[in-house]
């Protein structure tokens, strides 16, 4: 029998990414990829990866009017603040959240070091969020493939929505590419 269902026991942590379900129907979250930010006991914050809109990151901050970096969806939660990850650990009051990816910090710091050149961001708007036990029951529920992701693979914003959720998927190993390849509604399968 194959199985496309995620492991009930999965333990996520902070710069963990957190895949979909392959079946899952929400417009938020079904083939979606979420960078884990923040995991403890007062609940879970993270950003969706791939849910990219037709929005440039000049069309929302005008100081960098140049801009033509891809915005993405973060999730459904604080949709009017923008958030943002980075590969600069010498931004003021950032946050790692894995190796060589921080969040957050001085925008001021961070707009400066674009404008001198560096390009290794992205921005996001909204995030996605869970109570204290919320993410766990998720997990228990198999809504979530839990695996990890190469800082070059958080940070790109190349490519379709989808596709990256079956990249990642298919990184997971060879007993994972039948859930990549499966139609998002099993009817067509």
């Amino acid at each position: 029998m194959i199985r496309f269902t995620p492991t009930e026991n999965a333990v996520p942590k902070v710069g963990d990414v957190l895949l979909s379900e392959p079946f899952l129907d929400d417009p938020y979250f079904g083939r979606k990829a979420v960078l884990l930010c923040e995991h403890n006991e007062d609940g879970a914050f993270g950003l969706v990866l791939n849910n990219f809109v037709d929005v440039k990151i000049a069309d929302i901050i005008k100081e960098l009017k140049e801009d033509k970096s891809r915005v993405s969806i973060g999730g459904p939660v604080n949709n009017s603040n923008l958030y943002y990850l980075h590969t600069c650990e010498t931004i003021e009051g950032c946050q790692k959240v894995a190796d060589g990816i921080y969040l957050g910090g001085n925008f001021e710091d961070l707009t400066a070091q674009i404008k001198s050149g560096f390009n290794s961001y992205r921005f996001f708007i909204g995030y996605s969020g869970w109570s204290n036990s919320q993410l766990a029951d998720e997990i228990r529920s198999r809504s979530w493939f839990v695996t990890r992701a190469s800082k070059e693979e958080i940070m790109s914003t190349k490519g379709e929505n989808e596709d990256f959720w079956k990249q990642l998927i298919r990184g997971m190993g060879p007993g994972y590419t039948h859930i990549a390849e499966s139609p998002s509604d099993p009817t067509l399968n």
